[in-house]
C-alpha cells in the first residue's frame, strides 16, 4: 500500500479548537492561509481520478485526494473577508425547507369536532328546572358539552340531564352529548323499574360501542340524571361529580373515577395496566388522569365506560341537584357549591339560578383553575 495524504485549507472555524492536537500543527487559531495535512495510506489512489484532478502546491504530488473547503460566512468566522465569491456564497446558502402541513385533527389535540364549538367561549341556557353554565378554560376549544330536556317520551315528569367533560378534543363528549339520552331511555323504557341501574350501565356501554366504531381519538368524562316517576338516577364516568342539596346539606351522589382510588387502582393492575405518579398526578400508563370514560381507545383495556349509578327517591327536602365538571370540583367544595347556588335560588322571590351557575364558574377561574368548566342547576321541585 502507498501512503497518501489529502490537504484540505478550512478557514477559521469554531468547530475546530486552536488547541486541537489532531488537526493543528501550531496552537494559534487557522489562518486562512493554512492547510490541514490527513494521512489517507488507507485509501488506494484512483487513476482516473488523478488525470482529472489538479494537484495543489500543498498536496503530496503522489495524492490524487485533494479537497478545498470554500470559506464560511463572516457569522462563523472571527474575521471577515470582503472579496468572497458569489460562487462560494451560492454554495453555502440553503433554502429553507417547505413547511409541513400536519393534520392536527387526527391527533386528537382538542380541535373541535364541528364548526359549532369554535369560537365559543361561553355556553349559557336555562329551562323551566333547569340552567347550565358553560366556560372555557385555557385551552383553544371548549371540550365541555351538556344536554338537558324534560317531558321526554311524552312523560310529563321524565328528564334528562348530563354533563360531559372531553379530554384529546370534543368530538366524544359531543357525541355523549348527542346520543347517551336516547340510548339510556332506550333501554330504561323496555325494562322493569327495578332493573334501571343495568338499563343505564347498557345505554353508557352502548354509546361507548357506538362512538368506538367511528374511531376517533380522545374521550369524554359522564354525569347524568334520569329523573322518573319521582325518582332521581344519577351515573357517572370519570370525574365529573353530582352533588345534590338536602335542605341546605351538601351530599356527594356520585365518587370520582381516578387512578388514586384504591379500588381503580387495583382493577387496572389486575388487567395488566399501571398507575404511576406524573407531575402529582395519578395517570393510567403515564397518560390519562381518569379510569373510567367514554372513547379512549388506545387504553380501552384499562378505561372502562361502565357507570357507576345511585337511585335516591327525590323527597321534600331535596331542593337542587348540581351536576358539574372537574374544572369546578378541584377548586370548590362540595358544600361551598350548594351554598352559593342556595343563594339565588332557595328562600328568595327572585330567584336567578343561571347566575349562580357563573358565579359558581367564576369562584373556580379566581382560584386558578385553568380548566373547562361546566355548571348544571336542578330544580327538583320542579319535577316532583
Amino acid at each position: 500500500k502507498k501512503n497518501m495524504s489529502c490537504s484540505v485549507a478550512v478557514s477559521n472555524s469554531p468547530v475546530f479548537s486552536p488547541s486541537s492536537s489532531l488537526f493543528c500543527k501550531q496552537s494559534s487559531i487557522i489562518s486562512n492561509s493554512e492547510s490541514l495535512t490527513l494521512s489517507l495510506s488507507h485509501l488506494k489512489p484512483n487513476n482516473s481520478s488523478s488525470t482529472t484532478s489538479s494537484p495543489s502546491p500543498s498536496s503530496s504530488p503522489s495524492s490524487p485526494f485533494y479537497l478545498r473547503l470554500p470559506k464560511l460566512p463572516s457569522v462563523f468566522s472571527t474575521s471577515s473577508s470582503s472579496n468572497s465569491t458569489s460562487q462560494n456564497d451560492a454554495v453555502l446558502k440553503r433554502k429553507r425547507p417547505t413547511r409541513l402541513d400536519i393534520p392536527v385533527s387526527s391527533l386528537g389535540f382538542g380541535v373541535p369536532a364541528t364548526p359549532s364549538a369554535v369560537a365559543r367561549d361561553v355556553v349559557e341556557a336555562e329551562g323551566d328546572g333547569y340552567s347550565v353554565y358553560c366556560k372555557r378554560g385555557r385551552r383553544e376549544y371548549m371540550e365541555d358539552r351538556y344536554t338537558a330536556g324534560d317531558n321526554l317520551r311524552g312523560e310529563s315528569n321524565l328528564a334528562f340531564f348530563g354533563v360531559f367533560d372531553g379530554h384529546g378534543g370534543a368530538k366524544a363528549a359531543e357525541f355523549a352529548a348527542n346520543n347517551l339520552e336516547k340510548n339510556i331511555l332506550d333501554e330504561v323504557i323496555m325494562s322493569e323499574e327495578q332493573d334501571v341501574e343495568e338499563a343505564v350501565k347498557r345505554g353508557y356501554l352502548n354509546t361507548d360501542s357506538e362512538f368506538m366504531k367511528q374511531d376517533p381519538h380522545g374521550g369524554s368524562c359522564c354525569v347524568t340524571a334520569l329523573i322518573r316517576n319521582g325518582n332521581l338516577v344519577v351515573s357517572n364516568a370519570g370525574d365529573c361529580r353530582a352533588v345534590i342539596s338536602r335542605g341546605g346539606v351538601a351530599e356527594a351522589l356520585t365518587s370520582d373515577h381516578r387512578p388514586s382510588r384504591e379500588d381503580e387502582r387495583e382493577r387496572i393492575e389486575t388487567s395488566g395496566g399501571y398507575v404511576d405518579l406524573c407531575r402529582g398526578v395519578w395517570r393510567i400508563q403515564g397518560s390519562l388522569a381518569v379510569s373510567r370514560a367514554i372513547g379512549d381507545r388506545h387504553l380501552k383495556q384499562w378505561v372502562t365506560a361502565e357507570p357507576e349509578t345511585k337511585v335516591i327517591s327525590i323527597e321534600p327536602e331535596h331542593d337542587l341537584l348540581i351536576l358539574a365538571s372537574d374544572g369546578l370540583w378541584d377548586k370548590v367544595s362540595n358544600q361551598e357549591a350548594v351554598d352559593i347556588a342556595r343563594q339565588f335560588c332557595v328562600g328568595n322571590n327572585e330567584q336567578r339560578p343561571l347566575l349562580a351557575c357563573k358565579k359558581l364558574a367564576e369562584l373556580s377561574a379566581s382560584r386558578g383553575s385553568l380548566d373547562d368548566t361546566s355548571v348544571m342547576l336542578i330544580k327538583l321541585k320542579h319535577y316532583t
